[in-house]
């Protein structure tokens, strides 16, 4: 891949990859807001200002990385919001509807990106070089933020789908989940490897990925 590719394949992804991944964030503390915990607000993490949620690996190097390496499979992180569960008024629960509701919001804005690819192929940015960019990029921001929600209910706890099956599994069965957080990065990082040897996670996730897809593209195109 050359220079041109190179700043032409990260100009139509860097912002919906950084709205997908920081917007992800203010979402669980938002909801964590609304049951009772005020941990993110105090510490100004709800804003919409995307450098106050950036981390330069996951944000950054992690995505480019895999854009220059050709991966099928784009992912990357920002600063998790903190979240205390001692301050919700049902902690089990509640962390529950707070793990779910990052994504939640990356199919929200999936759907957004959707509809401003249907207005920009329709004509009605116009048809010049912004125009084509602004479809380009609406393209990669519903595929970003649909691997991004998919990938993240993927049920290993410190993710998302982890969380909410600790939060709504029995106490005899969310336990024993819950103590696997502690070894949950070793566990993705060994399924991220196995991934690049046998597409162990492409196998699993790309059939999902591509049926909400679809599915997004006919409802709202």
């Amino acid at each position: 891949m050359d220079l041109g590719n190179v700043l032409q394949a990260i100009s139509v992804w860097a912002i919906p990859l950084l709205l997908a991944i920081t917007l992800h964030e203010v979402a669980h503390g938002r909801v964590a807001l609304y049951f009772g915990d005020r941990t993110a607000s105090m510490l100004g993490r709800l804003s919409l200002n995307p450098l106050k949620h950036v981390d330069p690996i996951g944000t950054v190097l992690v995505p480019i990385a895999l854009l220059l390496t050709h991966s099928p499979f784009l992912f990357g992180w920002a600063k998790p919001v903190p979240v205390d569960a001692r301050n919700l008024r049902h902690p089990k629960r509640d962390m529950a509807w707070v793990a779910l509701a990052g994504p939640l919001a990356n199919l929200v804005m999936a759907c957004g990106w959707t509809i401003l690819g249907g207005i920009g192929a329709a004509g009605l940015l116009g048809h010049g070089v912004l125009a084509i960019w602004l479809v380009k990029m609406a393209e990669r921001g519903l595929v970003a933020n649909v691997l991004l929600a998919v990938f993240n209910m993927l049920p290993i706890p410190p993710l998302d789908g982890g969380r909410v099956l600790v939060g709504i599994l029995p106490l005899g069965l969310s336990r024993p989940l819950a103590h696997l957080e502690p070894y949950g990065l070793w566990i993705l990082i060994a399924l991220l490897y196995l991934n690049s040897q046998a597409h162990v996670l492409d196998i699993v996730l790309a059939p999902l990925v591509n049926e909400l897809v679809g599915l997004i593209a006919r409802v709202f195109t």
